[in-house]
Order: C-alpha cells, then structure tokens, then sequence
C-alpha cells in the first residue's frame, strides 16, 4: 500500500510517481521522466540512485540520470534487460510507479569545486555520469575544466547522442569521444578503439584534478592505469561499482564485498578506498 512517508520511513516504503515522459535513445535503451504524484522533489545527489517499483512486477536499483538542479522531475535511463525492465520499456506517460530513495554515496561535489574534472564513460556509464555533468554544467563557473570521454561499442550506441552533439559545440567543455569499432568510417571522424586510447589526447594538471568513471568493470582498471600514468593520486580517482544492488538498505547482501555494502557506502568510491578489496573491480 502507497502512503505519504516521512524522511525516516521513505526509503522503505515506495512513493507514487507519475510517467510524464519516455525518449527512446538507442535499440535497448530509453529515458523515462517522472515527477511524484505529492508534488517533492527527489532530493538526490549526483550519483545516488532510486529503487523503481512496477506493481505486481518487481523492483530494481536504477541509477539517477538527472541533477539535482533540475526541479520538478527526475530521469531514469534504462537498459531493456528482460524481467523488470522490459515491464518498464513498455510503459507509456501517464504510467504509475513506485519509487523509493534516494540511496548511497554520491559524487562528492562540494570536494570537486575549483578543480578539474575528467569524466571517463563506457556505455551506459554516461547515465549516473549525466546526472553529475548536468550539475556541473548549471554550475559552470563553480568548477576548473571539464573534460568528457564517452566511449562505446558502434555509433549506433552512443547514449544521449544530441546532447553530446551540443557539447561538443560548448567552449567551456572538452568532448573526445570513441568506438570500440565502426564499420561505416565515412559517418564516424572521430576515434576508433577502446576509451584509454583517448587518453594520449588529454593533458592534466594531475594535483587538480579529479578522475571519475563508469562503465563496464572490465574497464576499470585499465582506465585507473592510465590514470596513474598521468599522476592523478588515488584519492582523488573516483568510480562508481553499480552492481548487483538489490534492496537498496544493506539487509538483502547481494552487493557485499567482502565487508563492504555497495548500495550502503558507495556505489562512489575513490581507488583508494578501493584498491586493496579484493574483487571490488
């Protein structure tokens, strides 16, 4: 039963929100805006994430794909995965769902002010990413550089495919993009390969800047080596372990590692905290 929550009781118990929007974005993937039926805000963090409930269906963790400063609503950006999710793709606006959250460590904002910003994207890592570039975009002046590597598969797959088209348009912001590969190379100027091959073609100030990535966690470490090639200092080397979440309040132990609870003291990490737990990348 849905029931108006207070603070201490809302990430239990889901709240009733409203589809407004769905925008298809690849083959697998759309975005889907909601606003709460009471009229709040969400209230997150660049980084946290919600748990979406599809009645007499399921629930899953899903990562918010908006900023904070976006007032009114919120977006999610989903993968078609089967279960849950193909539920979810075949929703149209005016849907209801419930929506419990948000959850976890975010990207620490208030300690990247003033600094540099490299964001490193694999996939559908640009969905939690966005929510973070959104948030230093609506605070431009509040930040050094921002540099942005989006990487994925084919064409056919870059996430939020305009709006990196307008950034790459922006003088305030440095977009290199790649593809692992690209059989129409007349469509496709840009680089081929994996996203570390970008990293050649970016400078950095290494004491200034903050590193963060998301993506598959294959990736990681070869994403935090060239890091490291490039002097950034681990704490200051920032990824996001998005897997296996499942409740959201560290009780179900289906994102533990070892004695560490994703969903509870992450999913943002610094390669610091990282780097000695065994399995975490």
């Amino acid at each position: 039963m849905i029931s108006h929550a207070t603070p201490e009781t809302f990430i239990y118990q889901p709240q009733l929100a409203e589809l407004i929007r769905v925008e298809p974005m690849a083959a697998r993937e759309k975005l889907f805006e909601f606003k709460f039926k009471d009229g709040k805000e969400l209230g997150h963090k660049p980084g946290q994430f919600v748990e979406i409930s599809l009645f007499g269906i399921g629930e899953m963790p899903i990562s918010v794909s908006s900023p904070p400063t976006k007032r009114g609503s919120f977006d999610l950006a989903v993968r078609n995965m089967g279960g849950v999710t193909n539920a979810l793709h075949n929703l149209e606006a005016g849907a209801m769902v419930g929506i419990r959250g948000p959850f976890g460590n975010g990207f620490p904002v208030e300690s990247l002010k003033s600094k540099d910003i490299l964001i490193i994207a694999g996939g559908i890592g640009l969905f939690p990413l966005r929510s973070l570039i959104g948030y230093i975009l609506d605070k431009r002046s509040e930040f050094g550089r921002l540099v942005i590597l989006p990487g994925c598969k084919c064409p056919e797959e870059r996430m939020y495919a305009t709006e990196l088209d307008k950034l790459h348009k922006r003088k305030d912001v440095e977009v290199l993009e790649s593809v692992d590969r690209c059989e129409c190379t007349e469509n496709w100027i840009t680089n081929v390969g994996v996203v570390t091959t970008l990293f050649p073609y970016v400078h950095v100030d290494p004491q200034n800047t903050f590193a963060i990535m998301v993506g598959p966690p294959v990736m990681y470490k070869f994403v935090v080596a060239e890091c490291k090639k490039k002097d950034i200092p681990d704490d200051q080397i920032l990824m996001s372990l998005e897997r296996r979440m499942k409740c959201g309040v560290g009780k179900c132990g289906h994102c533990q590692i070892n004695n560490v609870y994703v969903c509870q003291e992450g999913p943002v990490f610094t390669y610091t905290q990282i780097q000695e737990l065994k399995g975490a990348i």
